[in-house]
């Protein structure tokens, strides 16, 4: 589970705010827009947590335990109002996100210094919760599943920082997995009406935005309602996207397999915005094992997939999802996964050991793994993953990449400035601070398992192709 601040905003603020988040990208941009929010209010972002007067939890419930770090955490928190208090002072705790959804009337009753409780579809009443929390009456707890409801009350104008930018256009999930809890915290699938995705993704052109990724539990599932009443695909909202003056990048996750349309497919050929980049998890290669997971797709369809989503794209980089000792997995099985990674051979991934979430399907079935079987496995299989992943950034060396510059590096004394190859790769370039916010060609020079280096291109002669290099890459299909 990772740890993200939201981007900072110091404007001297009558108030000021910390949010601290957990999870997953659409977690990131909820921060963000629970700062939208509050603004009017007065506060405004700070990254120093003992000068805060309203702290943000938002929280995640998908790995195990998630639960008992954020009431770890609240401890902490109690103990600092508590010395604020002795001394005239307060903070304001409150609890938002998933585990808030699933926990909300648990986490009054075990941490009555929380003051608020909001879940993902309901933080757009954090100021009249928060006013009814400064007033001591009323109700404490915001929870309900009404997205619609939620981007409505949203303030139009979004604060951002830098050239990149999340933007939710989906929410929920009916595929019904079972090991996960997002259908029970996110509710059923809903999508944001096309009019107000591509109206934010203007907002965001005009800021200075350069790329945006587009959120969703299922992204590829969106069908948000079209001006003239019908329903629109995720294809024809990258294609609309693509037509933003500015908007130079497209990028989406996360999508599941069964929602991978020919013409989605079609686009990522078609469009030089849309990064050659896809994040496509499948959790398992054994087809037992997927059936279990009620993933609705078998090992050989995913296999067809990825030949006709690398047919339309041959550069492109497939990055996925694999979680390991399902309840019930053997060892021939976990073989059956190693199997599927080595015939794909992945750009990047993310590999999970099992973890019961109460509630799930999975969390009830017999046969769970012994960690000590489930951890070898963890270890084998990241042990290939980063083997592959390793080899594809080592390949880039040579190679001329578009990159969009979004950040200082470490090393100013070098001047240096870290951006996002078309393929997410962080490139670090020295002489480069001047180019944040802009795209340009960088000569890739080395290669390491997490990141590569380049070179500004002197005499400009080199140029990259629509992918962003001159070469195509992962050209072997499944």
């Amino acid at each position: 589970m990772t740890e993200t601040l939201v981007p900072q905003v110091e404007t001297a603020p009558e108030k000021r705010l910390f949010i601290k988040t957990y999870g997953c990208q659409m977690n990131v941009y909820d921060s963000e827009r629970m700062a939208d929010v509050l603004r009017p209010l007065g506060y405004g972002v700070t990254d120093d947590v003992k000068a805060a007067d309203f702290f943000i939890l938002n929280t995640c419930h998908i790995r195990e335990k998630a639960a008992e770090k954020i009431y770890s955490e609240l401890g902490k928190l109690r103990e600092m109002r508590d010395i604020r208090r002795e001394t005239g002072g307060d903070l304001t705790i409150a609890v938002a996100g998933c585990v808030a959804q699933a926990e909300g009337e648990e986490i009054m009753r075990r941490q009555p210094a929380v003051d608020i409780v909001v879940g993902p579809q309901a933080y757009h009443q954090l100021p009249e919760l928060l006013t009814r929390t400064a007033r001591a009456r009323g109700e404490r707890i915001g929870a309900d599943f009404a997205p619609d409801d939620k981007f409505d009350a949203l303030p139009a104008a979004r604060f951002t920082e830098g050239p990149t930018a999340f933007l939710t256009v989906q929410e929920g999930c009916d595929k019904f997995c079972t090991f996960c809890v997002v259908p029970y915290t996110r509710g059923a699938e809903w999508s944001r009406p096309m009019a107000a995705v591509l109206e934010e993704a203007r907002q965001l052109a005009d800021r200075g935005v350069r790329e945006v990724t587009l959120l969703g539990q299922n992204v590829n599932a969106y069908d948000g309602e079209r001006p003239d009443g019908r329903k629109a695909t995720l294809a024809e909202l990258a294609y609309a996207l693509a037509e933003i003056p500015g908007l130079d990048r497209i990028r989406y996750t996360t999508s599941h397999p069964n929602d991978m349309a020919d013409e989605l497919i079609a686009a990522h050929g078609d469009l030089d915005a849309l990064m050659p980049y896809l994040h496509l998890p499948v959790q398992a290669g054994s087809d037992r094992i997927l059936r279990a997971m009620n993933r609705k797709h078998g090992r050989q369809k995913y296999f067809d997939l990825i030949d006709r989503i690398r047919a339309a794209r041959p550069d492109i980089a497939i990055a996925g999802d694999f979680i390991v000792g399902f309840p019930g997995e053997t060892d021939r099985e976990f073989e059956d996964t190693l199997d599927l990674v080595r015939r794909v051979n992945y750009a990047g991934a993310f590999a999970f050991a099992y973890s019961p979430r109460p509630g799930t399907p999975a969390a009830g079935m017999g046969k769970q793994i012994e960690p000590e079987v489930v951890k070898d496995r963890l270890h084998r299989l990241i042990a290939m993953l980063t083997e592959q992943q390793t080899a594809f950034n080592a390949a880039q060396a040579g190679r001329t990449l578009n990159v969009l510059f979004d950040k200082p590096g470490r090393h100013s004394h070098r001047r240096q400035a870290i951006g996002r190859s078309p393929y997410l790769q962080s490139v670090h370039v020295d002489d480069a601070d001047h180019l944040i916010g802009q795209i340009v060609p960088i000569e890739i020079i080395a290669g390491q398992q997490n990141s590569l280096s380049g070179r500004l291109i002197a005499d400009g002669l080199k140029q990259p192709g629509p992918a962003g290099s001159a070469t195509a890459q992962n050209e072997k299909a499944a």
